[in-house]
């Protein structure tokens, strides 16, 4: 049984290319990919860990629905990369559990 990526960047000359950072590594990846094939092509084998048991979790669909792609983009946590073309510059990250959510107090009567 293989553990090496099945995917790959075919043609990677032909087209314009954008250069990511993922975790510190910048990656060339064809312009307008999503975010989660790029990080596939480029060998990224997980992308978050799990909320409970803090297990590695990769893509599943890639069509926005079973949200397993969950990344950070830029300081922004719990993004879906199968839903987002890469762009130049990109900071992503992988997402550690649960994003940290920023409730400010409502006021009074909310106990």
């Amino acid at each position: 049984m293989t553990t090496d990526s099945l995917f790959r960047l075919s043609n990677l000359a032909e087209g314009a290319t954008v250069t990511i950072d993922f975790e510190g590594q910048a990656m060339e990846v064809p312009e307008g990919i999503s975010v989660a094939a790029a990080l596939l092509a480029c060998g990224a084998r997980d992308f978050r860990s799990s909320v409970v048991g803090d297990q590695p979790r990769a893509p599943y669909c890639m069509m926005g629905v079973c949200f397993e792609c969950l990344v950070e983009i830029d300081g922004v946590p719990a993004r879906q990369s199968c839903l987002i073309p890469v762009r130049g510059g990109m900071c992503i990250k992988r997402q550690s559990g649960a994003p940290a959510l920023d409730i400010e107090d409502e006021g009074e009567g909310h106990e």
